[in-house]
């Protein structure tokens, strides 16, 4: 049905959803434009026109009851449909669709006003949004930048102290090349004088024969003699050998460093580069282009590789040079510091061992002593069970005469009851009496053992005193100091 003053042009993109049976609510704007669908321009081949106005061209009016379409409005205010009018009276559309089509006008008036305004600050956080989002990404991108190049000048530092010190290690040993054939007999006397204390402590005796720190530390001092010893015939060997790798390590590092100073050379200027930077230009399909050729874990691990072989390296070298250093005024520093240790073991051992005498002298005094009390305290309960006994005798004497009065005469009296509880309490008494006294005996046995063990360990004591303080330290006061040998002091 086509409507009089309404173009005949009218396209839809959707079907018109049948007409509300209530009234929109003109305070409530957003239940306006739910489930509506929004506008697609490039659905029609026409030019751009307001959807609303085309979907009111389509309204197809139905001449339903007025009730039926305001269920909320009461039948006395709902005009009366007029069935039967005359014949030379013609209108196009009832009151109903009157009021109808205006409400739906309304509605799709509102609907398209809340439409607009959705797609306005659809638009308007698009816009924020990218512009966030490139500003974040060109940070994100100078921050990452700006992280490789701290990440360059740390390698750079480490490569460059890595160099220093293997420069110094490299002349280091240079030098100790020249200073590798010099005398060895020198250590023949402190190892003779070490083993001879070994073998003096062999005499000890009982308990104190044991593999203390003093025995310890003997043991390392020989083995660090011989290992000086030793060290001197191999050293000059692997001297030469450890020079070529010093070397060769110092070339790694070298080139590496070359190249992380190129490396953060370039990034420093990608760092710097702005929007309103001079040189920048488009530089078309460059991010298909992948040159790289290691990734920020092997990049890493490359340099630290080359670190880590120029540390190992130079720790070879260091204790290689550390072990001629120690012959030439090392042997020296070396064992001197063991014999240092020995003598403070020894000096520990001893001050020990004659805490522990005067220790076992005290108790072996104090055990003498309680021997004595508990000898004392064992004829004091003896002359008390005695006197018990004693007691007892009276006590049960005085119950057996009482047994034998006559007749009602025996009566279970206060005397009677009492003579029975004093019996009873000397019986106790007396099972206390014997229980102390066998207690305090086998006390007396296990004090008399004990002073035979104190007795014992003393004399084992000064036999070890005897032999660390007189025999052993005796000869460590002339021990000859390999520094004296050498000629340092």
């Amino acid at each position: 049905m086509e409507l009089y003053g309404y173009p005949l042009n009218a396209k839809f993109n959707q079907p018109r959803p049948p007409p509300p049976k209530v009234l929109p609510a003109t305070s409530t704007m957003a239940a306006s434009y739910k489930n509506r669908i929004p506008y697609h321009p490039e659905s029609f081949s026409m030019p751009w026109m307001p959807n609303s106005y085309y979907k009111a061209a389509a309204l197809n009016p139905t001449l339903a009851p007025l009730t039926e379409n305001f269920p909320g409005l009461p039948p006395t205010k709902i005009v009366p449909f007029i069935s039967e009018r005359p014949n030379s009276v013609f209108t196009q559309h009832t009151l109903d669709d009157w009021h109808r089509s205006n409400m739906t006008n309304y509605k799709e008036s509102e609907t398209a006003r809340h439409n607009a305004e959705r797609l306005r600050a659809d638009l308007t956080r698009i816009i924020k949004d990218v512009y966030q989002q490139t500003k974040r990404t060109q940070g994100e991108s100078t921050k990452n930048l700006g992280e490789r190049v701290n990440d360059t000048e740390y390698w750079k530092s480490e490569l460059c102290i890595e160099l220093d010190a293997m420069i110094r290690e490299t002349n280091s040993l240079a030098d100790m090349q020249k200073r590798l054939e010099r005398a060895l007999a020198d250590t023949e006397g402190p190892f003779q004088v070490a083993h001879k204390c070994l073998l003096n402590r062999e005499k000890r005796m009982g308990i104190d024969l044991v593999n203390d720190d003093v025995e310890k530390q003997l043991i390392t001092e020989i083995k660090i003699i011989r290992s000086c010893r030793e060290r001197l015939q191999q050293c000059l060997d692997t001297v030469n050998s450890q020079l070529m790798c010093n070397k060769e390590a110092r070339q790694e590092l070298e080139k590496d460093l070359a190249d992380k100073q190129m490396g953060h050379h370039i990034d420093s200027k990608c760092y710097q580069l702005k929007n309103t930077s001079r040189g920048i230009h488009y530089f078309k399909g460059v991010e298909r282009i992948d040159a790289t050729v290691s990734v920020p874990e092997t990049w890493a691990r490359f340099t630290d590789n080359n670190i880590f072989r120029s540390q190992s390296t130079r720790a070879t070298s260091a204790k290689l040079r550390a072990s001629t250093e120690s012959l030439l005024m090392g042997t020296a520093d070396e064992m001197w510091r063991q014999f240092s240790k020995v003598n403070d073991a020894f000096a520990s051992r001893i001050t020990e061992t004659a805490n522990a005498k005067s220790k076992i002298q005290t108790h072996l005094a104090k055990t003498r002593q309680e021997i004595f009390q508990i000898e004392t305290k064992i004829q004091v309960i003896q002359k008390t069970i005695k006197d018990k006994e004693v007691q007892l005798k009276v006590a049960q004497t005085r119950l057996d005469e009482r047994t034998r009065r006559p007749n009602v005469e025996l009566c279970r009296d206060a005397a009677q009851i009492r003579l029975v509880q004093e019996v009873n309490e000397i019986n106790e008494t007396l099972r206390n009496l014997h229980q102390c006294l066998r207690a305090s005996e086998d006390m007396l046995q296990m004090l008399v053992s004990s002073k035979g063990v104190l007795e014992h360990d003393l004399v084992v004591k000064n036999n070890s005193l005897f032999i660390d303080q007189e025999r052993c330290m005796g000869m460590r006061k002339s021990y000859p100091s390999t520094v004296q040998i050498l000629g340092y002091v």
